[in-house]
């Protein structure tokens, strides 16, 4: 999420100066290039990416509602010991009625324990290592499913459950879910037989396979995150992918299968403490797994000018530490470019050049000045490929207050008095674009779309919230995306528009999914709706 303040504009003799170099117009017909983000692996994700519903819930050691007794854990965050205790875990959590099924659910595991289930789930048969759990969105229209270990053997402890939904897939079709054999004419999937190899959500997959890029920022938990060494990145045999930032996060096994199965570009972002070999090991990993005709987006860490990200401590500290500048923001940029370009060389070394993969830096969409200072420290714009930026619309702090309504929140969002209107974020476009095509990269967007929140309100009820959530879901907000994104085409010639986010429920702290959950209907999702406009 961005701050919400406005840093100083690009100063107007610089903009003339630009002017005067006779760069090509602005505008151009608007159709551009979509990508989308994911989002982090959760419980609560309503995107919900893997077909295996266990690897998003939440690890048994931090469900402390549900967690009792001096529970001892295996590498993998399995219970091995009980101890006369508990291990429980929120396994979906308040996931809107239509994001997954209602039905028979099959529960798989190894070892020998009791399970028990609660909330919207409930025991129907059971065998050794394997359960059906009837699932039902309860009367609030919102699926809540809880498990509990409450045996296990210390000897062969109950371990590698798997929770995969009713039906499968026809084989040559991933992207649709169907009930039964009876769907597929001879080449059935069941879900039960072959989760080892479908690994994926159909739905998702539905869902994804219309963008251009996908950005695993979100979904390999970078963010807040202090890994550094190879041997800590998450691995396939955890529990869950899921947890507390700093731990969450999908192996880059899976990223890459992801991208590879969708026949996308992927975008890695590498966390920010990583050490050389981790990135070296990271680089070989994509170019000997990645299908060679998809080029990946690399970028370094992200958002390291923006202080509710522990990136941004760390990159200031190494710059302060390193003697790059007396200034704290200062040295952090100059640390982040050129921990970026030395990024950049180790991934150049594994594939002996860099016209494979794309070189990616980032700054911030209303700082002109600050895209000035990072293209240029250690002449960086001629050692990437693309600038990137995350052009949000939405209402000012100081503006807030005038929101007693959805119609409201269009009025704003209008308003030029709002630093943050679209016609402001516009003028901000347009210097970026005479600063990047000044220095030959291109311009991107890593995110971007609405960003209407109200900061110091802790739940959707409390005002303006319910009129910033009705607002993404009325339908002026697809006129808005449609106008937004054609703007973006025309200002940049079509560039890439990475949309911020995959399907999540609206709260407090965002309405940030282009759809609510996964299989939303399309009337329901105005946001969606105007993406499809430019697939």
């Amino acid at each position: 999420m961005k701050p919400n303040f406005f840093l100083s504009p690009l100063p107007n003799i610089i903009l003339t100066t630009l002017l005067l170099l006779n760069i090509a117009p602005l505008y151009a017909a608007g159709k551009p290039i979509l990508g989308i983000n994911t989002n982090e692996v959760m419980q609560v994700d309503s995107s919900v990416p893997f077909l295996n519903l266990f690897k998003q819930s939440l690890p048994f050691n931090e469900s402390l509602r549900l967690t009792k007794g001096n529970i001892i854990y295996d590498h993998n965050g399995w219970p091995r010991q009980l101890n006369g205790g508990v291990a429980g875990t929120n396994l979906i959590h308040w996931l809107p009625a239509g994001t997954i099924p209602n039905g028979d659910y099959t529960l798989l595991y190894d070892g020998e324990g009791t399970l028990s289930y609660g909330d919207d789930a409930k025991l129907i048969s059971k065998t050794a290592g394997r359960e059906i759990v009837r699932i039902n969105s309860g009367k609030d229209q919102y699926f809540k499913v809880t498990l509990r270990i409450t045996k296990t053997n210390p000897k062969n402890y109950l371990r590698n459950i798997r929770l995969l939904p009713p039906g499968g897939i026809c084989k040559h079709n991933p992207y649709k879910r169907v009930a039964n054999q009876h769907a597929c004419r001879g080449n059935y999937l069941s879900f039960e037989k072959h989760h080892n190899t479908i690994l994926f959500n159909p739905d998702y997959l539905n869902f994804m396979r219309n963008f251009k890029v996908i950005r695993f920022m979100n979904m390999s938990g970078i963010t807040r995150n202090p890994i550094h060494a190879w041997q800590q990145m998450p691995k396939m045999s955890q529990a869950t992918w899921a947890g507390h930032e700093g731990r969450r996060g999908a192996p880059l096994e899976i990223m890459v299968k992801l991208a590879n199965k969708l026949n996308i570009k992927p975008w890695f972002n590498i966390p920010h403490a990583a050490d050389n070999h981790f990135i070296q090991q990271y680089a070989q990993y994509v170019k000997q797994h990645l299908r060679p005709h998809l080029k990946p987006y690399i970028e370094y860490t992200n958002e390291t000018w923006n202080n509710a990200f522990s990136q941004a401590h760390y990159t200031k500290n190494m710059g302060i530490k390193q003697r790059l500048d007396t200034n704290r923001a200062q040295a952090g940029h100059k640390f982040y470019v050129k921990r970026t370009l030395e990024v950049m060389k180790i991934w150049e070394r594994v594939y002996r050049g860099h016209q494979r993969f794309t070189r990616v830096l980032s700054g911030f969409s209303a700082s002109s000045r600050m895209t000035t200072l990072l293209l240029n420290y250690q002449n960086a714009y001629q050692h990437i490929d693309a600038f990137a930026i995350a052009p949000y619309f939405y209402i000012h702090n100081r503006n807030i207050k005038g929101v007693n309504s959805v119609p409201d929140v269009f009025r704003l969002l209008k308003d030029p008095k709002n630093p943050y209107s679209l016609d402001n974020v516009y003028k901000m476009l347009e210097k970026q674009v005479l600063i990047t095509k000044k220095f030959k990269v291109k311009l991107i967007t890593y995110e971007g779309g609405q960003h209407l929140l109200a900061a110091g309100t802790r739940s959707i009820k409390d005002h303006p919230n319910p009129y910033l959530i009705g607002a993404n879901r009325a339908h002026p907000m697809e006129k808005m995306y449609i106008e937004f994104l054609q703007k973006w085409g025309e200002i940049t010639g079509n560039q890439l528009f990475t949309i911020f986010s995959s399907p999540r429920t609206y709260q407090f702290f965002g309405s940030w999914g282009i759809k609510e959950h996964i299989n939303q209907p399309d009337a329901k999702a105005p946001k969606y709706r105007a993406l499809k406009r430019f697939f």
